[in-house]
């Protein structure tokens, strides 16, 4: 009685009733924050006094899936969610929830929205959702495929690096390298800079392709530096190797002349 009074003074009519006043309550939006920091339906103290929570089965259609869950009367579409998350593997924010016609929100509990043991609920995938994954494989996708070109010109920076490095000790230790080395290497190198350059990257793929031009560019200037220091090496002295052709030993042939006599025994004198 005093209820209705209070209604009166307060200008509604005096045959008012409480679902009515509890409507009213949920269209004007009284919310509050959970500790979570969840925005919820804002309960009043009398409206849970002496209320029981029970664990309701819930229907879910999801297209042509049909799933069945148990939640308590209290929770909120939030909740349902969350649990649904682990059964279709839609993140929440992904998940839209219908009931009687109208979607909720998260924010929204079972009991005062009318939710029932055995009620049905309709579960539909956020069409902007759908498109923010499908955008979202698509990066990923070009992300993998940068990561690999990029790891492939890895692979050929290493090689040139050792062959810089091998041509930096040999001119340390005041050999001449010839040019043509230098210049071959250095034009390799900047066709891998160039590989580089054409690879659209992003994110992680990004850094690592930054990482890689640093390193080109590093063996360039070294190869730069060496090519002035070794001009400055004295060239070499080149042996090679003559074979000198020895020609046989001239047989001694003498004439005989009129004056040499021949011996008692036959043999040649003064030879």
């Amino acid at each position: 009685m005093m209820k209705m009074t209070s209604g009166y003074l307060h200008g509604h009519p005096k045959g008012s009733s409480m679902s009515t006043s509890s409507s009213s309550a949920d269209e004007a939006g009284e919310w509050e924050m959970r500790p979570g920091g969840m925005l919820v339906q804002k309960r009043s103290a009398s409206s849970t006094a002496g209320v029981t929570a029970l664990n309701l089965r819930l229907r879910i259609a999801h297209g042509a899936i049909k799933l069945e869950i148990s939640v308590s009367s209290q929770a909120t579409f939030g909740e349902v969610k969350k649990i649904l998350a682990a059964e279709t593997g839609l993140h929440p924010a992904e998940q839209r929830l219908i009931f009687r016609g109208r979607e909720r929100r998260n924010g929204e509990y079972l009991d005062t929205s009318g939710v029932k043991d055995r009620s049905k609920l309709v579960l539909v995938q956020d069409p902007v959702s759908i498109e923010r994954r499908f955008i979202e494989m698509r990066r990923n996708t070009r992300i993998q495929s940068a990561l690999r070109a990029i790891s492939d010109v890895s692979v050929e920076v290493d090689q040139l690096a050792e062959q810089v490095s091998a041509i930096e000790k040999a001119t340390a230790t005041g050999n001449k390298v010839r040019e043509v080395q230098i210049t071959t290497l250095i034009e390799i190198l900047m066709r891998q800079a160039i590989k580089l350059d054409g690879i659209s990257a992003e994110g992680d793929a990004a850094s690592l392709k930054n990482l890689q031009e640093r390193r080109v560019q590093k063996c360039v200037e070294t190869l730069d530096m060496l090519k002035i220091s070794n001009s400055k090496v004295a060239k070499p002295a080149i042996v090679t190797t003559k074979w000198e052709t020895f020609d046989p030993p001239r047989t001694a042939v003498h004439q005989i002349s009129p004056s040499q006599s021949w011996g008692n025994n036959n043999s040649l004198i003064d030879l």
